[in-house]
């Protein structure tokens, strides 16, 4: 008897172990599903695969016939490369001189100067090719560098530049006079605050706010939030958004961390809301609207740039579909949707993305432009999810807080921001956003068609990426022929382009005609020669068999 009870209790447990694998097995395939198919969707692989792949740096001769260009194209290369040269050491020698003089003590320069390019060609180009990183006054939509070069503006301040360097400027001027009596005054807050909060909860529809000393902290804090409140630990990401630098929720290369409670899925997908839909772990949902420009894909920059592969492309109807979907899952589903609108809050609408896209967020954080020119961070929320304690549990706190957070110079300055954002002369600049930048995408396209030129631009309003029309392994040179043209560029090179709404028709004709000389004279040196059987295909398989053979030589040296 009591072998059978044994028997019976063997039997049982394994009919429960089996009921309750079998619906988690049946998640977790849902799950690797509602994944994006490449590095970008997976990012445990990314980063075991990043953590193996060996540094090695192209000589003279494979920098400019890594493509198996004849000798004469190579020479040709070689020629232009040199002339690039000796114009920015002339052109720019103060500013090179000051940028080598504060690299080793900058870690940012350090970085972002080897990264400007792939990374088997960066030690030959900054070893000849200069750049400097120092600037010394702005106006209208342009910068000037400290050798007095005036360049027109493409790098937005990343992000921050909305309505141009000399709105800001009054901003930050206006809102300091307004709280200097005050003065750096932490903890208390001057009255502008008030004014600030009440313009903010009609922005964003929403509640309550918070400040922050910067777009990463408020997102944080959004997230920590909604884990509070709901009690769950996961929250979603998009494949390829960026959401600011802290833990895992940028996984993948760039983190030491391994993902561990950020679930990555692909955007615009119906598997991803099947995950939300059999999931009780997600406690929220992170949506970076600028994504829409390149869904499933990371921020482009030209270091990636390997091939022609980079495309983009915005599609607003199909979004805002998206997103209604998505708003409605969450609800159904008790998941805190959060819109991180640091990057591209107030570019797109006075209401930023939520009133362009028509869906409302429990949750939005905004930053960067907000401050009036100095550095914020905001959440607001529904109240319910903004209430960082629980009466009938006192020791049961979300805390968050910080030293600088509300500092009176940066709610003054804000205080005029929001103030100005009213005006009929902002107003004004949102009428015919979408049409506007549009058909100056379309007619850029249209030139560089007729020129016969191997790119074409992708747009999302004023945010724009470069995409190439042929296979090449140099198309990140481009970035180089535009700074010779007079266009400042970011780090990223011409992955991203950032106009600031201040832009007249002749100021972005201006623009047009030094892009189409660039590409123009980049084509004359021979970076874009095509020889026979070139291909993307081809280009990334020769790129795998050189890493894997110098791979093979680190296993065996």
């Amino acid at each position: 008897m009591d072998e059978t009870f044994a028997l019976s209790a063997l039997s049982a447990l394994a009919l429960a172990s089996l009921a309750w694998s079998v619906p988690a097995a049946r998640r977790r395939l849902t799950l690797s599903r509602a994944k994006h198919r490449s590095l970008a969707g997976h990012s445990r692989m990314a980063k075991r695969l990043a953590s193996m792949l060996p540094g090695y740096a192209y000589d003279e001769q494979q920098f400019f016939a890594s493509d198996a260009a004849p000798q004469a194209v190579a020479a040709q290369r070689q020629a232009g490369f040199n002339r690039l040269c000796t114009v920015f050491a002339t052109r720019y020698a103060q500013s090179i001189a000051m940028t080598a003089q504060a690299r080793p003590g900058i870690s940012d320069l350090q970085f972002t100067g080897s990264y400007r390019v792939p990374f088997q060609y960066s030690p030959y180009l900054r070893e000849r090719l200069k750049t400097g990183s120092f600037l010394k006054a702005s106006s209208g939509v342009m910068v000037e560098d400290i050798d007095g070069n005036q360049l027109f503006d493409l790098t937005g301040s990343y992000g921050v530049n909305v309505f141009g360097y000399d709105f800001y400027r009054d901003c930050v001027d206006q809102g300091i006079a307004m709280t200097h009596q005050l003065g750096p005054v932490l903890g208390a807050y001057h009255p502008c605050v008030l004014d600030n909060v009440a313009r903010l909860k009609v922005i964003s529809g929403l509640d309550e706010v918070s400040f922050h000393m910067s777009g990463t902290e408020a997102v944080m804090q959004a997230v920590r939030l909604a884990r509070y409140h709901t009690k769950r630990r996961h929250l979603v990401r998009f494949c390829g958004a960026y959401h600011g630098w802290w833990e895992d929720v940028q996984p993948g290369p760039g983190n030491p961390l391994p993902p561990r409670e950020t679930y990555t899925l692909k955007d615009m997908a119906e598997r991803s809301l099947q995950v939300l839909r059999n999931r009780r772990d997600v406690a929220c949902v992170l949506v970076n609207p600028l994504q829409a420009l390149h869904p499933n894909k990371n921020a482009p920059g030209d270091s990636s740039l390997l091939d022609s592969g980079r495309s983009a492309g915005y599609d607003r109807a199909a979004y805002t579909a998206w997103l209604k979907r998505l708003r409605e899952v969450c609800t159904e589903r008790g998941i805190v949707l959060i819109f991180d609108e640091v990057f591209l809050g107030f570019r797109l609408a006075p209401g930023g993305a939520q009133a362009y896209f028509g869906v409302q967020a429990d949750l939005v954080t905004y930053g960067k432009t907000l401050g009036g020119g100095l550095p914020v961070g905001v959440v607001c929320g529904r109240a319910a999810l903004m209430k960082r304690y629980r009466e009938d549990r006192p020791a049961d706190v979300c805390f968050a807080r910080g030293t600088f957070n509300a500092h009176p110079y940066v709610m003054g300055a804000m205080n005029v921001f929001l103030q100005r954002l009213e005006s009929a002369k902002i107003q004004a600049i949102y009428a015919g956003l979408d049409e506007r930048w549009n058909d100056r995408a379309a007619r850029l396209n249209k030139t560089l068609v007729d020129a016969g030129l191997p790119v074409q631009v992708a747009n999302m309003q004023s945010v724009w990426t470069v995409s190439y029309t042929q296979p090449s392994r140099y198309n990140w040179m481009l970035q180089f022929y535009l700074r010779e043209q007079g266009l400042a560029l970011s780090w990223v090179g011409t992955g991203r382009f950032i106009f600031s709404l201040n832009y007249s028709d002749a100021d972005f004709e201006a623009v047009l005609q030094r892009f189409v000389a660039a590409c123009r004279t980049m084509q004359a040196d021979g970076w874009w020669w095509q020889g026979e059987g070139l291909s993307n295909k081809h280009i990334r398989r020769g790129i795998v068999r050189e890493t894997l053979a110098r791979r093979w030589q680190e296993l065996w040296a």
